[in-house]
């Protein structure tokens, strides 16, 4: 079997997740790092044993990869992407689809004009969708078996620190981040969310920078009333304001049964019988709220990194989650 060819572009918290996945698929060589910072071009190669590029024209030139993972901060997502996918080379970026939807819409694009070509293959990272809570509700759903539904709840509940943004101010920033809390830790439930329950024509809301005013210029806390194409409402919640983290939460009341995803998923029949499946649990230097399908949806994206068709979570589909977060700043005026 040929060896795929992999490198990383951005050096930094999330690339861990990817170099673990990278290195759990067998066939898969992690060949090169690019980082803009000098300093953690130094660190990557020191830490990693591979060489560290300034760019990615430098990357593909010196060691040709067939894959680049992209996870720089939001504002820096679509340019490498762009100039990966220009070199002929597949890409597994980060989420966001990109800080703006102007920005986002440069990747559409590319895409759209490339339509029916044999062009790179583009995949985003909203790898919560590969969960088994996620699986088994997306096949209930499909199968009819909840029968009518009659809406939907979410939450996420999280802690931050002041000293998290001041960390990496770019995370408190509306232009390099796009936002705060939706775009960086809410976006994952709201891609679940139309994914579930389809897209979402209307948005209803308001967010709030409750507790780090003196730190950050975007959001803390939000809530939100979403109406999908089918006429169904969700009410959404999210704060990072909380003393610790709870599960993400997302309940659906449903004709034959009342549903909750927390830790896994739970669906309590009308007629008395109680499913439950578990969540998997693997372990990784990663943080653990970020989920545990990271290697699932990777180890996916380089199956099929060979067919015709695009990969199913492509740039069209990560502009949804987007444009809700983006247009729940509007309606705030925010």
């Amino acid at each position: 079997m040929a060896v795929t060819r992999a490198a990383i572009v951005g050096w930094g918290d999330v690339a861990i997740i990817h170099r673990e996945a990278i290195d759990t698929i067998e066939g898969v060589d992690l060949v090169g790092i690019v980082d803009t910072d000098a300093d953690r071009r130094e660190q990557a190669n020191a830490t990693l044993g591979v060489p560290a590029y300034a760019s990615i024209d430098e990357l593909v030139d010196a060691a040709a990869p067939d894959v680049v993972h992209v996870t720089t901060p939001h504002h820096q997502h679509i340019t490498p992407t762009l100039e990966a996918l220009e070199r002929g080379v597949h890409v597994i970026q980060e989420k966001p689809l990109a800080a703006s939807i102007e920005d986002g819409q440069r990747l559409l694009d590319w895409v759209d004009a490339r339509a029916g070509d044999r062009a790179p293959k583009i995949g985003i990272c909203f790898q919560n969708r590969y969960n088994i809570s996620s699986q088994e509700l997306r096949r209930l759903l499909d199968s009819g078996e909840l029968g009518e539904i009659h809406g939907a709840y979410a939450s996420v509940v999280w802690t931050r620190t002041a000293d998290y943004y001041r960390a990496k101010p770019w995370r408190g920033s509306r232009e390099e981040s796009g936002g705060g809390l939706l775009i960086n830790q809410a976006i994952h439930t709201l891609d679940l969310v139309q994914w579930f329950m389809g897209d979402v024509v209307d948005v209803a809301g308001h967010v709030a920078t409750n507790k780090f005013g003196d730190v950050i210029e975007v959001e803390d806390t939000a809530e939100m009333l979403l109406t999908h194409s089918s006429g169904l409402k969700t009410s959404f919640y999210a704060t990072l304001t909380a003393p610790q983290h709870r599960p993400v939460e997302f309940e659906l009341d449903c004709e034959n049964a009342y549903v909750s995803l927390r830790n896994g998923l739970t669906v309590a029949w009308k007629d008395g019988r109680l499913d439950t499946y578990e969540e998997r649990k693997v372990p990784s230097g990663g943080r653990s709220y970020w989920g545990v399908s990271h290697e699932l949806l990777i180890r996916d994206f380089y199956a099929k990194v060979d067919d015709p068709e695009p990969f199913w979570i492509s740039p069209a589909e990560a502009m949804k989650s987007l444009q809700i977060l983006k247009k729940t700043y509007e309606v705030s005026g925010f």
